[in-house]
């Protein structure tokens, strides 16, 4: 029991162990019906690539996003972390939404669509109730783009309860590139700042830290918080223009940040190369718009690549680090940034064959269990006393 109340006791423990866990599941979901070759889940529900999609967005992408605001907005404001009660409804509510979604083929539409919006406004009251205490807008953006993932799932479900003909994919792209927008931001703070910090404690002189040039990031974030929103109002290739420009703008971001130096600190070296693929991923994307690639090739750069990894880093990081435990990635860390690097590159290399699909689907989804196993001896014991 003791160990069940600290898994929620902080927003990071329940949601990251979580988002691991079903990281897994749903992978083996999807390499199963590219196994079986399933073209549709039932008449009038949404195709098996559309769910597919649906759940790694809306389903991981919010598990992590909901466990590192819990997280990391009452650092930024001096306010009381979430309460046990609350993490135990906001957690229930996103595990909630799963269900439904899961059980759509026996369940109203309508019910569905409900039940699986809860989550967002909920959470984003919560922090809205935070940075209200210190409201810096460099931090009021994310509410931003959680009213834009709000709305991008909307889009979703609206096709699928037949109100609307054609908006699941909008809504589908609008909240992949709102993930690749958070990233943007987020691991444009902490990728060079943590690099800077590493090399200051090994004494690397401060001409070699990091440097990012203010243009730059405040070029970052117009784009990055306008991504979503121009992907939900606008036409499909002034979305890939955007998002090639917000992804060169990420390369030139990266050109002094050190990242070679990096190369025997996984803690480090993962976040650099999330970042990596999250610039190449809106590159690729915004070629793919303009006829050049594959726009599959460059969502999964963007989703495996981007997304994965830098998703699997901060929340390895942040467990470690919130449960005071020294900042070094073990070996099971390791292993899972380096797994889901090689299912990015080989679903990228794989365009329709399927056995390269399977493969890569298969390699995420052991990742994802390497990652759930490797987490929850962090997040399910106490807090270390360390100095």
């Amino acid at each position: 029991m003791a160990s069940v109340i600290r898994l929620f006791s902080e927003g990071f423990r329940i949601f990251f162990f979580a988002a691991g866990l079903f990281g897994a599941v749903l992978g083996l979901v999807w390499v199963g019906w590219l196994a079986l070759d399933v073209r549709s889940v039932v008449d009038g529900m949404a195709a098996p690539y559309q769910w597919h999609a649906h759940e790694m967005v809306f389903g991981y992408g919010l598990a992590a996003v909901g466990g590192f605001f819990l997280t990391a907005v009452p650092s930024w404001t001096g306010t009381d972390a979430a309460s046990l009660w609350f993490v135990i409804l906001v957690f229930g509510l996103w595990a909630l939404g799963r269900a439904a979604v899961w059980a759509a083929p026996v369940l109203p539409s309508g019910l569905v669509m409900t039940l699986d919006l809860l989550f967002v406004p909920v959470l984003a009251s919560k922090i809205l109730s935070q940075l209200s205490k210190r409201p810096k807008p460099q931090n009021m953006v994310f509410l931003s783009m959680l009213c834009a993932l709000w709305v991008a799932n909307l889009l979703v479900h609206l096709e699928w309860a037949g109100i609307t003909g054609e908006s699941a994919t909008q809504g589908l792209r609008a909240g992949l590139l709102c993930l690749a927008g958070l990233i943007a931001l987020l691991g444009g703070r902490v990728t060079p700042a943590f690099t800077r910090n590493a090399m200051k404690r090994a004494g690397v002189a401060e001409a070699d830290w990091p440097v990012t040039p203010s243009v730059l990031n405040k070029a970052t974030m117009v784009l990055a918080v306008g991504l979503p929103w121009v992907a939900i109002m606008a036409p499909p290739f002034w979305v890939g223009s955007w998002a090639c420009l917000l992804g060169t703008v990420q390369l030139l971001r990266m050109l002094k940040w050190r990242g070679l130096w990096t190369v025997d600190q996984p803690i480090l070296w993962s976040l650099h190369l999330g970042m990596a693929f999250l610039a190449l991923g809106l590159i690729l994307f915004g070629l793919a718009s303009g006829g050049i690639g594959s726009e599959s090739g460059a969502i999964h750069v963007l989703g495996l690549g981007a997304i994965g990894v830098m998703t699997v880093a901060v929340m390895s990081r942040a467990a470690l680090g919130h449960t005071g435990r020294p900042l070094v990635a073990g070996r099971s860390f390791a292993f899972v940034y380096g797994l889901i690097a090689l299912a990015t590159v080989l679903r990228w290399l794989a365009q329709s064959h399927q056995s390269a699909l399977i493969g890569s689907g298969l390699i995420w989804s052991l990742a994802m269990l390497v990652f759930a196993l490797a987490v929850w001896p962090i997040v399910s014991q106490p807090r270390l006393n360390t100095p």
